[in-house]
């Protein structure tokens, strides 16, 4: 039936109404956008209360959009839980915490398990790790399977998860702010590899990715027995890193994607850091609720995850950085999961992108920021809607 006149005049209106409410939106996301914060989206595999993720909580500056959970060193379901329940401690459970991978594109248990029968024992295997091959002052690993979600020491949560996926929520969000939004991803890159397959532009429309992964040629430069155990990890296999081996297939689907920008923090400088008794005693010199679960930290790890989140704060903190493409070993080979990089102009060109690679930074400011930002007062809830 031919529409009447009345109809159409109708129908334009309700278009017309239809594309203001759209732009109002959008004006309104673009102000909340651009009250001088910047929005970050945090990709973890946190295993408990680390400084890393708090870090980004206690910048005055920083809106966190939200903390997307992969599984890496634990499984993804308990570091839903620990994600939460730091949230609930900090009071800033406005942040939602969305569920991402429990397994690896291809690699898994059985295959690592495999590898290892051919080319020798790895020395850390996150939620795969049963016991350490040699002794240790860490704490043993804690090896359950991926629907058990263990008592965590800082208390169970008692909020909720987001109802929808990691990469979903990854893809809502830079199509939501494009152009502005930070991805600050310290685990396996299983979430980002999803969300770059779901929709191709996800890469393109982020502001940058700023991640922590992968291995050049670390030297174990402090003389603590942690720094000595930590070194196993590197000394007969110096490319080798935990957070690429964990899930090889996605870091490359990652790092062959069109970011406008990425700064890879590698193991490297990491080998210059330590989170020492000391060192923990600064960052809890002040009484509030994230101090007093931050004592109850184990000394002794290196700061890998705090040194990305570190150079994304305050990028002055970098000492020294390199140039260079950036790939990851995906041949089921003796260097499966090992990072391959290139000078300029050397690289295979099959679709590599140009890093920032940090090599050393600032020890010293990295403490002091830390310190400083552990010590401030809990920042309040948000109930922006850009989350």
């Amino acid at each position: 039936m031919r529409a009447t006149g009345t109809k159409r005049w109708i129908g334009g209106c309700g278009a017309a109404v239809l594309s203001l409410l759209v732009l109002l939106t959008l004006t309104v996301h673009t102000a909340q956008a651009a009250d001088g914060k910047r929005l970050v989206i945090l990709d973890d595999d946190l295993d408990g209360f680390h400084p890393a993720q708090l870090m980004a909580l206690q910048a005055p500056d920083v809106d966190v959009l939200g903390i997307t959970i992969v599984s890496g060193n634990a499984w993804r379901d308990e570091e839903v839980a620990h994600a939460l329940r730091m949230l609930e401690i900090v009071g800033r459970t406005d942040i939602p915490v969305v569920p991402g991978a429990t397994y690896p594109l291809l690699n898994s248990e059985k295959l690592t398990e495999r590898w290892e029968a051919l080319y020798g024992k790895l020395v850390w295997k996150g939620a795969w790790m049963k016991k350490w091959v040699e002794d240790t002052q860490q704490s043993p690993p804690h090896y359950h399977g991926p629907d058990v979600v263990p008592d965590l020491p800082e208390g169970n949560p008692t909020t909720r998860p987001s109802a929808e996926i990691a990469a979903n929520f990854l893809i809502r969000k830079v199509h939501e702010f494009p152009g502005q939004v930070s991805i600050v991803a310290t685990g396996p890159l299983t979430n980002l590899a999803l969300a770059q397959r779901l929709d191709p532009q996800f890469a393109s429309l982020a502001k940058e990715l700023v991640y922590m992964g992968g291995s050049l040629n670390p030297r174990q430069r402090l003389d603590s027995v942690s720094a000595q155990q930590f070194a196993r990890e590197f000394v007969n296999s110096p490319r080798r890193e935990f957070n690429m081996r964990f899930d090889p297939e996605a870091a490359s689907i990652v790092l062959r994607a069109p970011w406008k920008k990425i700064v890879m923090v590698p193991s490297d400088p990491s080998t210059a850091t330590e989170l020492t008794p000391a060192l923990l005693k600064r960052m809890t010199a002040a009484d509030t609720p994230l101090t007093r679960q931050l004592k109850h930290n184990e000394p002794g790890f290196p700061l890998w995850d705090e040194l990305a989140v570190a150079v994304w704060l305050d990028p002055t903190l970098i000492a020294q950085s390199a140039s260079l493409y950036v790939d990851v070993d995906t041949q089921f080979g003796p260097g499966y999961g090992d990072t391959l990089s290139w000078s300029p102009g050397y690289e295979p060109d099959l679709g590599e992108q140009r890093e920032t690679v940090v090599r050393d930074v600032d020890v010293k400011g990295v403490y002091a920021l830390m310190v400083r930002l552990m010590n401030r007062p809990l920042a309040p809830a948000d109930g922006s809607s850009t989350r």
